[in-house]
């Protein structure tokens, strides 16, 4: 589904991405792991088009994203629930699953507010709260939901679960599970390796803009010396 090949990326003249190769399958759970400043948040806003690649080849289902807006790679079935939430403060939590809500593919039985309530019922009794009034935890459910609202084949998230509760983490893993059994295909970035390693079905770990290791995770969990050296585990 995503193949990304020797994608290099610059701000200015600052190289930060060395080559980066990279592949997720149709209904795959994907990580992208490495210490901060490794490249990772670059890797996905390069994906997105937010920050525009220099070089290499990044296609999704056939279609080359190198040089697209990225309005026009959101519709052809990418959704990204970005670092930071970054949801809109000042539109209520219903009125922010409206304003992203999309169907491009047509898909038969997409995704709706009532399906995202159902997913995080602690939101229903927000629907119409400010951005701004609600918790981390909420902000960051309202976030994922907003990206499934777009009706994504890929959902990209960054960073997950930073600064959450225990409980609310759970409830992020738990919802990435159940998102993963409709068949939507994941890359995930997040720092808590025990819960990505149950939920992923391969592993990308990143290091100074370059992809040193990927496996399983069954590979990853046994490889002590990668996970030391890369991660700090």
């Amino acid at each position: 589904m995503l193949q990304i090949s020797n994608l290099t990326t610059h701000y200015g003249p600052s190289q930060a991405l060395f080559g980066v190769d990279l592949q997720i399958g149709t209904g795959e759970v994907a990580t992208l792991l490495g210490r901060n400043g490794m490249g990772k948040t670059t890797t996905i806003n390069s994906v997105m088009g937010i920050v525009p690649a220099s070089g290499g080849s990044i296609t999704f289902d056939g279609v080359e994203l190198v040089g697209q807006a990225s309005f026009k790679t959101a519709n052809l079935g990418l959704g990204l629930v970005p670092e930071g939430r970054q949801i809109f403060p000042n539109l209520t939590l219903e009125e922010n699953l409206i304003a992203t809500a999309s169907n491009h593919l047509k898909l038969a039985n997409p995704w709706t507010i009532d399906k995202v309530m159902e997913m995080f019922p602690s939101l229903e009794g927000r629907r119409y709260f400010m951005g701004n009034l609600l918790s981390g935890g909420e902000q960051q459910m309202l976030a994922i939901g907003r990206a499934l609202m777009t009706n994504p084949k890929l959902l990209i998230l960054d960073e997950a679960t930073e600064g959450l509760a225990p409980l609310v983490r759970q409830k992020i893993w738990d919802a990435l599970a159940l998102i993963r059994q409709t068949g939507t295909s994941i890359l995930v970035v997040d720092k808590n390796l025990k819960d990505l390693l149950r939920l992923a079905d391969k592993n990308f770990i990143i290091e100074r803009g370059k992809v040193v290791w990927s496996g399983t995770s069954d590979e990853l969990r046994a490889d002590r010396e990668a996970l030391h050296r890369y991660l700090g585990v």
